[in-house]
């Protein structure tokens, strides 16, 4: 089995410790080759390397933009030409992110050693003759996303965050958090942009932001979940969260309700639908667009479509 290691040296938890533990680890089951990213969109042009020369199974030692990238090199620009998931090299991940909210969704153990192990197992299994666990995508006409998309707020949050970095700060949960409530205040009395066209209904405008989603949760705090669709799976369709209102008290409420351990997110003016085969978002204004974390730009009309078994992974069977 020929299997290509991407490390990001930059990402939140990588050491050159880590790196050379997990390669250590690798070598004596796979034909390993270890590349590092050196700019934003490397793990692309390496995963679109890997798939030419036949690799089994891409390694990533990073966090979610990692993730990302090597999807997007793999597939490609989504459309009917994409590869089939039998055709492409397997994805498997061992966190070196801070979220590494890909990873957790899919069962796997976000302490890097813990990680290590089971993609060892997983490994010996498939060599046993267990088949790997393929999963859904979605396409965003312009890019695939492993986990999440928005538009609205949350694609603001993004942004911002994102200008924290360049400015050379590290974004903490904390940071992350500020950051978001910020955003919250400073929309609270924008009027709502969005208009949502879902499958057999009519569309539903006055939408302040909206949220799109491919696995469960999407997001984390810390260790903590912070949960929008329960019900959405890498297996199933996409899931939808959208207010129509930005009132505070009202949104608390909601939040307080992604925060529980027994998440029932429900409310008067909450869009909260599991399932969906697409969702079309049009807005009068161009308005902030994130995929898996990583701004995208001003859009006016974005749509998302469930892609079911784009991709195989290394990761514990669904359930």
């Amino acid at each position: 089995m020929r299997a290509v290691l991407i490390v990001n040296p930059n990402a939140t938890s990588t050491t050159p410790a880590g790196r050379d533990l997990l390669a250590h680890a690798l070598e004596s089951r796979v034909d390993l080759t270890v590349a590092h990213t050196e700019h934003a969109g490397h793990a692309v042009e390496i995963a679109e390397a890997a798939h030419r020369d036949g690799i089994d199974v891409i390694i990533v030692h990073g966090g979610d933009g990692t993730v990302n990238e090597v999807v997007n090199g793999l597939l490609g620009v989504p459309g009917p030409d994409r590869p089939s998931a039998g055709d492409l090299p397997a994805v498997a991940v061992v966190p070196g992110g801070a979220a590494n909210v890909f990873a957790r969704a899919l069962g796997i153990s976000p302490d890097p050693i813990e990680a290590t192990n089971q993609l060892i197992d997983l490994l010996g299994e498939h060599r046993e003759g267990a088949p790997w666990r393929r999963i859904g995508l979605m396409d965003c006409a312009e890019r695939w996303a492993v986990f999440t998309a928005g538009m609205g707020v949350d694609g603001d949050v993004v942004a911002a965050v994102e200008a924290q970095r360049a400015k050379g700060r590290k974004v903490t949960a904390a940071r992350y958090i500020r950051i978001a409530v910020r955003e919250m205040i400073g929309n609270a009395r924008g009027e709502p942009q969005l208009t949502l066209h879902l499958p057999d209904r009519e569309p539903v405008e006055g939408v302040h932001f909206a949220f799109i989603s491919n696995a469960s949760p999407w997001t984390y705090a810390n260790t903590r979940p912070i949960w929008t669709n329960p019900g959405t799976t890498f297996e199933g369709g996409l899931g939808l969260f959208a207010v129509t209102t930005m009132n505070v008290f009202y949104n608390l409420l909601v939040v307080r309700r992604m925060w529980s351990k027994n998440p029932t997110i429900t409310g008067k003016h909450l869009i909260n639908d599991d399932d969906l085969p697409w969702v079309r978002i049009t807005s009068q204004e161009p308005i902030a667009c994130q995929v898996d974390g990583d701004f995208l730009g001003m859009r006016t009309d974005m749509t998302f479509t469930a892609v079911p078994e784009a991709v195989a992974v290394v990761a514990p069977p669904a359930g």
